[in-house]
């Protein structure tokens, strides 16, 4: 693989983990829009979601590390708590998850009830709940770019063999050796799960996709786990923290198809089943009630 950058232009060097990063997240908020788009999300539903899309991403990233030196500190407390050297995925799911889900309900049941402005007032004709069935995929594809990157960079690595899907890389922690290239490999069950679940979405209407997406994963991390030969830190009971998070999101999971059946589902606005917005009404929008969150 890759062990260096690709191309340095001045002081600056690009590397291809960041590229494929990069690529992710643009792809990510590209899938959304035009998602939102085809379902007839309107101006501001479309903008609302993809900014607050947008500081979750950047808050993701940063609880990203944040979980990653946690471990690193609870396995060596001696070495301290640094911030920056490595990243956990589930870690970022966490916190992206979180942060996006406090800021949409401040802003939905707090700021937009009380706003006397039009730019903080509420006039979405869609809701979370209409997105969250393709919220999903749009995770997974982010996520497929990531760990294409990691095959390059040569982190989150399988054990070191001889076998004849191996591929050398240079590692971290081990140097250039021949390893199990589970990045890869996750990389292609991403792939195949997204398209997996925007197949379901778009053809069959299918609104669990987000149960699919932490049950399957969850699953296969747990799994995968067993295969991986970087460190990645301690836990209770003899597994990983990974493998703790995969626990805690197939549960969480489960319990998701029930909350959507008997609550979430009830919530949705169905933009696809409303009028089109024309020029007219966009103009009067301003002058309408705020629509609240159902």
């Amino acid at each position: 693989m890759i062990n260096g950058p690709l191309f340095t232009i001045g002081k600056l060097s690009v590397y291809p983990y960041g590229l494929c990063m990069a690529a992710g997240i643009i792809c990510c908020f590209v899938f959304l829009y035009i998602t939102m788009t085809k379902k007839n999300f309107n101006e501001e539903a479309i903008d609302k979601l993809l900014l607050f899309g947008i500081f979750a991403t950047g808050f993701g990233v940063f609880m990203a590390t944040v979980f990653q030196a946690l471990y690193d500190y609870i396995d060596d407390p001696s070495g301290g708590f640094k911030l920056g050297e490595a990243m956990t995925f589930q870690g970022g799911l966490i916190g992206g998850v979180s942060s996006f889900l406090i800021l949409w309900n401040l802003y939905v049941y707090v700021i937009a009830p009380r706003a006397k402005s039009k730019i903080l007032s509420n006039h979405m004709n869609a809701g979370l709940c209409d997105a969250i069935p393709f919220v999903a995929p749009s995770i997974t594809i982010a996520h497929a770019f990531g760990r294409l990157g990691c095959t390059f960079a040569g982190c989150c690595h399988g054990a070191e063999t001889d076998a004849w899907y191996g591929i050398f890389m240079h590692t971290p922690d081990a140097g250039y050796i021949k390893v199990v290239p589970t990045q890869l490999f996750e990389c292609i069950f991403l792939v195949l799960l997204s398209v997996i679940m925007i197949v379901l979405y778009y053809k069959f209407k299918f609104n669990h996709n987000f149960s699919v997406y932490l049950i399957s994963y969850g699953v296969w991390r747990f799994l995968i786990e067993y295969v991986r030969d970087d460190y990645r830190g301690s836990f209770v009971g003899g597994i990983t923290p990974s493998q703790f998070w995969s626990i805690v999101m197939v549960v969480l999971g489960i319990g998701f198809i029930f909350l959507w059946k008997y609550v979430l589902r009830n919530k949705m606005k169905h933009p696809e089943l409303q009028p089109p917005v024309n020029s007219k009404q966009k103009e009067d929008e301003g002058s309408e009630p705020p629509v609240k969150e159902q």
